[in-house]
């Protein structure tokens, strides 16, 4: 058969085989009846022709894979997914991902049919529009009904999808008894050949065989398309199922795609068969054709483009609809789904009746259960953070001092989940008595183990994922969860595209960075971040807060945890850093910036920035002394958090209108063109050197500064402040490019 050719009934079904590829026994049936073979066609036929015309409206979109895909989500949304369109926030429901999100329109058009309320026609038909109302964009958006996450640079989706599957695994072990269930949902993930290629993805996929998740199923929508061309363009040899296998997945294999909704659903119920699959997540290998029955199927031209008015009417002679009719649902097709809606009622119904059960038997662990489910703080949070007395006054490591806050918080709060990029002997966030999050199963060699009710992750080398799961962890219901990652800032590099994806989605997570300065030393410029914060600055939505000592630590957690739609990134130093009990102040960092010290004097305000502070300290000491300047001291641990103050505060603090401002930061200087005249920053990457050694060689002592700033104030007397303005200048010239 030509590849555009269709035939207008489901092709023969292929069984699937009576053992599975681990080889366990398959006693999973699954059979449509005559009357139910009819409805499947009917709905295949309208449904791509949907597509192609959704597409063709306004010249745009992707058709080709939500075509190609539309017995996957018969066989899901009909057959196998527990959810309630009534309810799209139902806790127990089960989670759909979708990774390759280009294939937007596949599922909008799911949500349509299945009776999800604010997806009516119109909306649909409003894909690629100029309608500012629209819920159909481009990409799935966590904000709309029915989208878990957001979607959108391929890979992340699966790496959501195994943090969501954790999740549950982590709640299920913590709540659940042998006589009570209160969360079961599995977690489904649709993917393509692009995604695949994503390191991020086999980063995610080796995570959750390692840890066993068979609450997790793949759904591979194999058609061996990207953008460019085959698959075989930039990936030949390679065998997907037996890297899967290694990887610690079940796999199964459906030849016929494009047709066998019998085999898919026999493969997703074997899937969710514990007794058949426990153990192990599954990898369903769908081989599918992109832009079925159009004259471009098979190929790369149907992936990302409308058809054109003479082959969207191909398509519809091909299926045997009206050419002269569009976007074409039958009542016959919202019949078939008419169930779906009140089925979800009743799974949401049965579901409260089995958490009212638990609370009858376990009133106290039903209490915060039922906290958890409203995304509320099981504890008084503020009162397990240390007061200021109980820092310690010597030079501290503010890495040190994010353990002295956060790991009382972890051990106090069930909600709080914390792991590490295997940095732990260096981020400091393990507390007495942690629990690893590990298959209850597993023994390792260095004799770390755990089991699913733990709250401590080992994540591996692997940052990206790091990001991208805590994401899944953060979606699976707003304040169940609070991730807390860790890693050196440098490599918060590697994860910035899953940070900014959680800024973007507004996912509450807090991202411990240490190392974060030339003081980290004789690892080198590889370690030392240089230009990193102007990223983190620039980003939307995300809060980088560097703080000078362990109460300004302190007030950079309060504020992580405030920000219930926001990530923050707590950028923490390796080295040791001087305390300041008599000026720090946390609540001064819930502000973003605040007076460290004052003086109605002052010729200058010196603008200390986290580890750097010391400096700015010293050189105010130092002008007085050799300069006869004096210099008031302002510290700026959040731009972000000091652009939501009053200009009224913010002029208060800053004090442009009668003195210049400097400030000290070794790092690039982008940003503080708004808050500052000047600034002694970073022009250059770092060096091997140790971390005193490293901060004398850039120029960062006490005298080099002074003399610099003196230097500003005299220009200032001799050509008024506003000669300054619109010039800011970098005024350190130690090692400049």
């Amino acid at each position: 058969m030509a590849p555009g050719a269709v035939e207008t009934a489901p092709a023969a079904i292929a069984a699937l085989g009576s053992k599975l590829q681990n080889g366990s026994s398959n006693n999973q049936t699954f059979t449509l009846n005559e009357t139910e073979k009819k409805q499947v066609d009917v709905v295949l036929r309208q449904f791509r022709c949907l597509i192609a015309d959704l597409c063709e409206q306004f010249k745009g979109g992707h058709p080709g894979s939500a075509m190609g895909m539309a017995a996957i989500g018969i066989a899901l949304w009909k057959y196998v997914m527990r959810y309630s369109p009534a309810n799209a926030d139902y806790f127990n429901r089960d989670r759909f991902v979708l990774s390759n999100g280009h294939t937007c329109l596949f599922q909008y058009a799911f949500l349509h049919l299945t009776g999800y309320s604010s997806m009516t026609l119109e909306q649909l038909k409003s894909y690629h529009s100029s309608r500012t109302d629209s819920i159909c964009p481009g990409h799935p958006e966590i904000e709309n009904e029915g989208i878990e996450v957001t979607t959108g640079p391929l890979g992340q989706g699966i790496a959501n999808a195994v943090g969501l599957a954790m999740a549950t695994k982590n709640l299920a072990a913590t709540y659940n008894t042998e006589s009570h269930s209160v969360v079961d949902n599995m977690t489904y993930c649709m993917i393509g050949d692009a995604c695949l290629q994503e390191g991020v993805a086999l980063e995610a996929i080796q995570l959750a065989g390692h840890w066993k998740l068979d609450n997790l199923v793949v759904l591979y929508d194999n058609n061996q398309i990207t953008c460019d061309g085959s698959v075989d363009l930039v990936n030949s040899g390679e065998d997907v199922n037996a890297k899967m296998r290694a990887s610690g997945w079940t796999v199964l294999d459906i030849d016929d795609g494009c047709y066998n909704v019998e085999g898919i659903v026999v493969a997703l119920k074997s899937a969710r068969d514990s007794s058949v699959n426990k153990g192990r997540p599954t990898f369903i290998n769908i081989h599918t054709i992109i832009g079925i029955g159009s004259k471009v199927a098979g190929d790369a031209k149907a992936h990302g483009a409308a058809y054109g008015a003479e082959d969207v009417a191909n398509i519809k002679r091909n299926f045997g609809m009206d050419t002269e009719k569009s976007f074409v649902l039958d009542k016959e097709v919202y019949d078939f789904f008419s169930d779906c809606r009140p089925r979800g009622e009743a799974l949401e119904a049965e579901w409260k009746d089995r958490v009212a059960a638990f609370g009858a038997s376990f009133p106290e662990r039903h209490a915060e259960f039922v906290l958890r489910t409203k995304g509320q703080c099981p504890a008084d949070w503020r009162s397990l953070i240390p007061a200021k007395e109980q820092f310690p006054t010597a030079p501290t490591p503010s890495r040190k001092s994010a353990g002295l806050v956060c790991n009382p918080l972890a051990a106090g709060l069930s909600n709080m989940i914390v792991g590490t990029a295997d940095l732990s002997p260096s981020v400091n966030m393990i507390w007495p008595n942690k629990v690893d999050f590990q298959h209850p199963d597993l023994r390792t060699s260095c004799g770390i183990n755990g089991n699913y009710s733990g709250r401590y992750i080992h994540w591996g080398i692997r940052e990206h994922a790091m990001a991208a799961m805590s994401n899944g962890l953060a979606a699976f219901n707003k304040g169940t969860f609070l991730p807390v990652t860790s890693s050196f800032f440098m490599f918060y590099l590697y994860a910035a595209p899953g940070v900014r994806m959680g800024a973007l989605q507004h996912l509450q997570a807090i991202h411990i960075a240490t190392h974060d300065s030339i003081g980290t030393g004789e690892d080198g410029p590889t370690h030392q971040p240089i230009e990193l914060a102007a990223l983190y600055r620039a980003m939307p939505n995300l809060l980088y807060i560097r703080p000078c000592d362990s109460e300004e630590t302190a007030g950079a957690f309060t504020a992580a945890i405030q920000a219930t739609n926001t990530p923050t990134i707590v950028s923490l130093s390796r080295q040791a850093l001087p305390q300041f009990p008599a000026q720090s102040s946390r609540t001064g960092v819930e502000h973003g910036a605040y007076v460290f010290i004052e003086d109605d004097q002052a010729d200058l305000t010196l603008i200390g920035v986290g580890s750097e502070m010391k400096f700015a300290v010293e050189a105010r000491d130092l002008l007085r002394e050799k300069h006869n300047i004096r210099a008031r001291i302002v510290s700026f641990p959040c731009q972000r958090l000091f652009e939501a103050q009053s200009r009224e505060y913010k002029r208060s603090v800053l004090q442009h209108q009668r003195v210049p401002a400097l400030v000290v930061e070794a790092y690039a200087a982008n940003g503080w063109e708004r808050y500052a005249d000047a600034g002694y920053s970073m022009s250059t990457f770092g060096h091997s050197l140790p971390g005193a050694d490293a901060y004398k060689f850039f120029g960062f002592t006490a005298d080099k500064i002074a003399e610099a700033a003196a230097g500003l104030v005299e220009d200032v007397k001799a050509n008024g402040l506003n000669s300054l303005r619109g010039e800011f200048r970098d005024l350190n010239t130690a090692r400049q490019h």
